[in-house]
């Protein structure tokens, strides 16, 4: 079974990727990181996650780039990572932008670039970890979306103000405009005590 991260697992695993990638003497990366691996590196939530989820790339520029595809050595090296750490085979994916309605593909929170903090694991890797705000929006999204049990969770734990789910809420339903996602949404709002919100939108 794989190995569950946790914070002390993550950084070794960052460490041990950029050890990899120096080895490989591969091009320098940066990789912006949502989910919940973000929200345990951010100290944000105590708990475990799977995988490293990759929501965008950043290029030498500081500008935001697709993630799909991932880098290929990068790739390679997140492989020996696994075995050597005993993780999932795809601990780190693209999985959130890897298709057409991808949340990069879709489009990002306003301001989401201002919000990341940025850690430097050695020369060659750099991961940008989504604040706070963008948490809760790509959070709501993933529970109204999927309907499942530790978003719900995570977002309780994040404790959204009534402007910040509002302003997720907005954001959420320009990535899904249909009248079913928007019930569902509305459910969830209410069910997270916004109820005032849920009549707004």
């Amino acid at each position: 079974m794989a190995k569950t991260l946790t914070f002390d697992t993550i950084q070794t695993a960052m460490r041990l990727l950029a050890q990899k990638l120096d080895l490989m003497q591969a091009e320098p990366v940066q990789i912006v990181v949502c989910g919940g691996s973000a929200l345990i590196a951010m100290g944000l939530r105590q708990r475990g996650t799977r995988d490293v989820d990759i929501v965008a790339l950043m290029s030498p520029q500081q500008t935001l780039i697709s993630p799909a595809p991932l880098p290929d050595l990068l790739l390679q090296a997140a492989a020996q990572v696994a075995r050597d750490m005993g993780l999932a085979e795809h601990w780190l994916n693209n999985g959130p932008s890897q298709g057409e309605g991808g949340l990069f593909q879709m489009g990002l929170p306003d301001g989401f670039v201002s919000r990341l903090t940025r850690r430097e694991y050695g020369p060659r890797l750099t991961v940008h970890f989504i604040g706070r705000i963008d948490q809760i929006h790509f959070k709501l999204y993933a529970a109204t979306d999927q309907q499942v049990g530790v978003q719900m969770e995570d977002l309780i734990a994040l404790k959204p103000t009534v402007e910040e789910i509002e302003t997720a809420a907005r954001w959420t339903m320009t990535h899904d405009v249909s009248e079913p996602f928007k019930m569902v949404l509305k459910e969830i709002l209410k069910q997270l005590g916004h109820e005032s919100v849920a009549q707004r939108i």
